[in-house]
């Protein structure tokens, strides 16, 4: 299965995307699409058997436009021409406004266009006027007309039925005062043409200027990295742009200048800043052998580095691409506003058509009949209802992505505000993982260095974080190497077989362990441990240390405060976890669990409606992980790509766990903030529209009508950008 993000052309409202979306996955060959309207593009996983060009065609036969694979780029600048369009047709409008209306408010009127004086002339320039606001406005119509064509109706198809309902009715009138009835010259309503029109520019104008926020953390992910590069040639540097890098290549980074691509220190050591991936502002100090990422800053020393990861496989790129899929799914909240949407337009139409036979029925004038349905048409915004909740998405996945959170999917952030239970595992996770050797009882012949050489010989083809406590030993040659869920490792060196692991090695193994009493005094003492076996008999027995995480403790206490439950799972044994547990205040201890056992725990729990967050180092502990509701991984950044948690805490701080809670809950409020704003603005005035409150003197006409609808877009936009400048109180 392939998945690809392409960028889609010609969308305006949540009918859009949502017809597109619905068309998209009745294709043979595609799984699944999910369409972003405010990014404007679609999520397609589809299967080998299709091509891009294929799904560029179902783009078009939806009634949209492909403009190709979205490449992590920033998009292009505003045009210019646009800007210089609307203020154009904004004079316009004025002129027409005041030819159209000069009379009704008591100002001076051009004398040969005087429609009481001169009639034809009169309806000829507005008419001639028209003309140009319709070319304006093909766009709208195109697509109004492909989407009712497809029996996919959007707020374009509104549009264009008002717009040529009102010109058709007022060409017609042009036409009869042409044949001497000059009774329809105070019936044209090709004001009401001009106004819908340049009103719903405006506002797509306004919207697209202000919705650029919304995607501007993606921007700035994409232009942490630099176009250029120092590359040391022959002992020279040479100056080569990013896209010349090839693997392998020596790299120059001096004071000041930001690391090119993904690569690992090999001369010089420095500080850098990389608060873009970590949101901590602290800079880092980097080695020889240390990896550095590209975007970070070079803040005070000269260095020399190797290219590993280039162009898409650098963290920034793959961070990038996980934030843009996570704005490309959905949450379930926006399942309500797709089903309203789905009925919406044609909904408007038939109101709008009921409303035009309504007002002939009762016995008022053709005029005020077309007037009222066009206005009705107008005044009617899915685009509101379709922006409340991928507008507040975008913005959030954005801020997250700002303080080193990853949020894969966008049902994240609308979930974890149901967490109510969050479960922890030890090693790496509540600790640093920095361990290291305490305690050796040694029952061999070997001395101190050799049994450590054999323990670290095994320990280094492993990926568990107590193999981390061996690094600085001699390296044997070992085969046979495997790996014992839950319990150890196995292998063989000079053909003696040795085995790592916990107590549980001895039932494996049916033997008895006769050194519970040296057990426990390591475990009394916070000791994680390893027997040493080899040839079915014990010859060391191994305390392992570990280091409690600084702001841990902390982290727990608002935790708690926030009214969740805290549990510790581990696989070490009960003395050495409730030690642990009781210097971070964790109460519910649950230990001598193997990776099976952890997703046992998790199952009850979730049996018992538990809504369950699991937090892990993301490799030991993906079953666990994946088993939860939410699974989170503290990681560093080169872990990215292969991560398959639904969130990443880039840079190991626990406690942003607190900040991903309280933006999901802010998150969550404002969408439906977005969603009562857009539902009470349709409540209140399509019903004003068709004119039920015209007996107490409150009544609405089609210019009127279009600048309530852009108003409307405009509030759900600028109160999705308020997540923004949300404060973490922690």
């Amino acid at each position: 299965m392939k998945k690809i993000i392409l960028k889609v052309d010609g969308m305006t409202c949540s009918a859009c995307s949502n017809g597109l979306e619905k068309y998209l996955n009745k294709q043979n060959g595609i799984s699944n699409a999910s369409v972003n309207l405010v990014l404007s593009q679609v999520l397609i996983e589809y299967e080998d058997t299709l091509t891009i060009n294929d799904l560029e065609r179902f783009i078009l036969e939806a009634g949209f436009k492909s403009l190709g694979i979205y490449n992590y780029k920033i998009e292009e600048k505003e045009n210019k021409q646009a800007t210089i369009k609307i203020i154009i047709f904004a004079i316009l409008t004025i002129i027409f406004l005041y030819i159209s209306m000069a009379h009704m408010i008591k100002l001076p009127v051009i004398s040969f266009i005087n429609m009481n004086k001169y009639p034809i002339n009169y309806s000829i320039f507005l008419f001639l006027f028209t003309i140009p606001f319709l070319i304006y406005g093909m766009d709208i119509f195109k697509s109004g007309y492909k989407n009712l064509i497809h029996k996919m109706p959007n707020m374009d198809t509104l549009m264009t039925i008002g717009v040529f309902a009102s010109f058709i009715y007022s060409l017609f009138g042009t036409i009869m005062i042409f044949l001497g009835n000059n009774m329809y010259v105070s019936n044209l309503y090709f004001e009401s043409c001009v106004t819908v029109i340049f009103f719903i520019k405006l506002g797509r104008y306004i919207d697209k200027k202000i919705s650029k926020k919304t995607k501007s953390s993606i921007e700035d992910l994409v232009q942490i990295t630099p176009t250029k590069a120092i590359l040391k040639k022959n002992n020279q540097e040479v100056e080569v742009t990013i896209d010349e890098v090839k693997k392998g290549d020596i790299l120059i980074c001096k004071p000041g200048n930001v690391i090119a691509v993904d690569g690992k220190i090999i001369k010089g050591n420095a500080y850098f800043d990389e608060s873009f991936i970590t949101g901590e502002s602290i800079p880092v100090k980097k080695k020889i052998n240390d990896k550095v990422i590209a975007g970070s800053i070079n803040s005070d020393g000269y260095i020399e580095y190797s290219a590993e990861k280039i162009g898409r496989e650098t963290v920034i790129s793959s961070i990038v691409k996980l934030v843009l899929e996570a704005t490309n799914t959905k949450a379930p909240i926006t399942r309500l506003a797709d089903k309203i949407s789905n009925y919406f337009v044609p909904t408007i139409i038939i109101i709008s058509i009921f409303t035009f036979i309504g007002y002939l029925l009762l016995g008022f004038s053709f005029n005020e009949a077309i007037n009222s349905m066009v206005t009705v048409l107008v005044v009617a915004c899915p685009c509101s209802l379709g922006l409340a909740t991928p507008l507040a998405i975008v913005v959030s996945e954005g801020l997250c992505s700002k303080r080193g959170i990853l949020v894969k999917k966008a049902e994240v952030l609308e979930n974890v505000s149901k967490i109510d239970t969050i479960i922890f595992d030890k090693t790496g996770t509540l600790t640093y993982g920095n361990l290291k050797v305490s305690t050796i009882f040694n029952f061999s012949n070997y001395t101190k260095e050799e049994l450590l050489s054999i323990v670290g010989s095994i320990e280094a083809k492993s990926t568990h974080p107590i193999s981390r406590a061996f690094t600085n030993t001699k390296i044997k040659e070992i085969t046979n190497f495997k790996n014992i869920a839950g319990i150890g490792l196995e292998a063989e060196i000079e053909n003696k077989k040795i085995y790592l692991g916990n107590n549980k090695l001895f039932k494996k193994l049916k033997v008895e362990n006769t050194y519970l009493k040296q057990e426990e005094e390591l475990s009394s003492d916070g000791n994680s441990i390893i027997y040493v076996i080899e040839n079915k008999k014990v010859i060391a027995l191994i305390g392992i240390k570990d280091i409690v995480r600084n702001d841990i403790k902390n982290t727990i206490i608002k935790l708690k405060k926030l009214n969740k439950e805290i549990i510790m799972l581990t696989g070490d044994n009960e003395n050495t976890a409730n030690i642990i547990a009781k210097q971070i205040n964790i109460e519910h201890v649950i230990s001598n669990v193997l990776p099976s056992g952890k997703t046992d725990v998790i199952k009850k729990l979730k049996n018992k409606n538990h809504y369950v967050m699991m937090v892990g180092d993301g490799i030991n502990d993906a079953p666990a992980l994946a088993t939860s509701n939410i699974g989170v991984s503290i990681n560093s950044g080169t872990d990215i790509a292969t991560n398959t948690s639904d969130v990443i805490i880039i840079d190991d701080n626990i406690s942003k766990i607190i900040d991903l809670i309280l933006i999901s809950k802010k998150t969550l409020k404002n969408i439906k903030q977005n969603l009562f704003w857009a539902f009470f603005y349709n409540i209140i005035m399509v019903p004003i529209a068709i004119g039920f409150l015209k007996p107490i003197g409150i009544k609405m006409n089609p210019m009127i009508a279009a600048l309530f609808m852009t108003i409307s877009s405009l509030t759900v936009i600028i109160n999705s950008l308020r997540i923004r400048k949300i404060k973490l109180e922690r």
